[in-house]
């Protein structure tokens, strides 16, 4: 049986070994020739990104509806840290470059571009969790309105640097700037989440029922995305507004699969929008192709960050109901297994036990003159000697056991596949390493042990016969801890 988790109690705090690693913002330059590189791969996947973005591009040579690279530049400052911002900015000129051949328009853009991601990047680290944004709805709404404003941060200096430039007429100022905004703000939607979450855990952890769902839920947003936007049904015409029935499956997607069983299902779903509206199919196939791109943007960019949300809310209340569970099968201050637990757990092991022909030992532990060491030092000081036990309890058990807090000064532990000389020997562990605690004030302890199913064949006897041999050992010691245990 696993232990169970260990909450904060009133006098220790236990580290959270969930935790992702804290960004380091304030280093914003190369350390290492590892940062080195992984700036010049960060450019060149930028580079590729940005010119298969930019073959999309019909209002301006620089200006996409579809520009993933925003996305990439996002999610490698909350992963890896603003230091890369170099990488970001080496690509995006390049990208630029190469397009318009001038120099200082393509520094200019350039620079927007890396102060669009840096601006999103540090709103979401100090305002909306960092790289646990998508854990929390509250902080996914966070997220697209940070999006929202980053992005028109690059579409502004963008569109003034190609006008100023001479690569845009002013008249066209309007359609560029929405174009550049709205394809850099559902470029941040659609590949921020997907690259974050799977970088940040990139081992699948489900069950295979969960693997055999995922399998259907992917298959039919696949055969759903190509009828609605890719003509596999032939339909009177190619643009019937079908596009709502995607969303069962998004929601699918985020109440079993999770934030990032979300996040790849957005983003299958608007490569496939991306091509079957480009070829011609779908509710947003119109004759101008970027007012098509357009449309299919907002409904993507809408409809991606309500999936995240919506998956972030499942995932929220999940923890909670984890939490619950925990605190109603845990002791508050030292956080091993309470009463209801180790009732549960010793009912289990008589079932097994009964089947398997198996033995196995309880030990009931009783903590030596606590009411004198609260007369002395105080109840917070008795509170610490419990948690004391509690520690030792846990770092002499095996992974299998089940130590439990049995009730005010008493403790028990569920020892399966333990016979009588090897309780003995657990027992010993124990007062062996409170005796070498060298913590003041000194604690001791008095043990019983009962074995199944010579003392008892119920939780109730097995308990009982261990709390006899406790007493025994009490009227026995002299008040001198011994390593040898009264067995029931």
């Amino acid at each position: 049986m696993e232990k169970p988790p260990q909450p904060a109690s009133l006098l220790s705090a236990h580290p959270e070994t969930t935790r992702l690693p804290q960004l380091q913002d304030n280093v914003f330059f190369p350390e290492t020739a590892k940062d080195v590189a992984g700036m010049l791969v960060l450019a060149a996947v930028y580079f590729v990104a940005g010119k298969m973005g930019l073959r999309l591009a019909f209002v301006n040579s620089s200006a996409t509806a579809v520009w993933p690279p925003t996305g990439i530049a996002l999610a490698a400052f909350l992963v890896l840290g603003h230091r890369m911002w170099p990488g970001i900015l080496l690509g995006a000129f390049l990208v630029n470059v190469t397009t318009t051949s001038t120099i200082a328009t393509s520094l200019g853009i350039a620079l927007g571009n890396t102060l669009e991601a840096l601006a999103g990047s540090w709103l979401v680290s100090h305002f909306a969790g960092g790289r646990k944004v998508f854990q929390r709805a509250q902080d996914v709404f966070r997220f697209a309105l940070f999006v929202l404003f980053a992005t028109s941060l690059a579409a502004t200096v963008g569109t003034t640097t190609l006008s100023l430039g001479g690569l845009a007429h002013w008249v066209d100022y309007g359609a560029i700037w929405l174009t550049w905004w709205l394809g850099d703000a559902a470029g941040a939607v659609v590949v921020t989440p997907f690259l974050v979450l799977w970088i940040a855990r990139p081992n699948l952890h489900w069950s295979r029922n969960l693997a055999v769902e995922a399998v259907a839920v992917f298959l039919g947003l696949y055969v759903v995305g190509q009828t609605v936007f890719g003509g596999l049904i032939p339909l009177g015409r190619s643009n019937y507004p079908l596009e709502f029935l995607c969303l069962p499956f998004l929601v699918w997607a985020a109440f079993r699969l999770g934030p990032r069983g979300a996040a790849l299902a957005t983003a299958v779903l608007s490569a496939i929008a991306i091509r079957g509206t480009l070829s011609g199919f779908g509710p947003f196939a119109f004759e101008a192709r970027n007012e098509s791109l357009l449309l299919l943007q907002a409904f993507v960019g809408v409809s991606g960050v309500m999936t995240l949300a919506l998956a972030a809310l499942v995932l929220e209340r999940k923890q909670h109901e984890e939490a619950l569970e925990v605190l109603a099968v845990s002791d508050s201050l030292t956080g091993l297994a309470n009463y209801r637990r180790l009732a549960g757990a010793l009912q289990m092991e008589i079932e097994r036990c009964e089947r398997a022909q198996r033995v196995f030992s309880v030990l009931l532990l009783d903590l030596d003159g606590l009411k004198k060491i609260n007369d002395r030092f105080g109840h917070l000081v008795g509170s610490r000697a419990i948690c004391r036990v509690a520690e030792t309890l846990r770092d002499t058990c095996r992974g299998v056991d089940t130590p439990a807090r049995f009730g005010g000064d008493e403790f028990a532990v569920l020892l399966p596949e333990t016979d009588e000389a090897e309780a003995q020997q657990v027992a010993g562990r124990i007062m062996e390493r409170l005796a070498a605690d060298s913590e003041n004030p000194r604690l001791s302890v008095s043990l019983g042990a009962s074995l199944y199913p010579r003392d008892g064949a119920t939780p109730e006897t097995l308990l009982e016969a261990a709390d006899k041999a406790l007493y025994r050992m009490k009227r026995q010691r002299n008040g001198k801890s011994r390593v040898a245990v009264d067995m029931g």
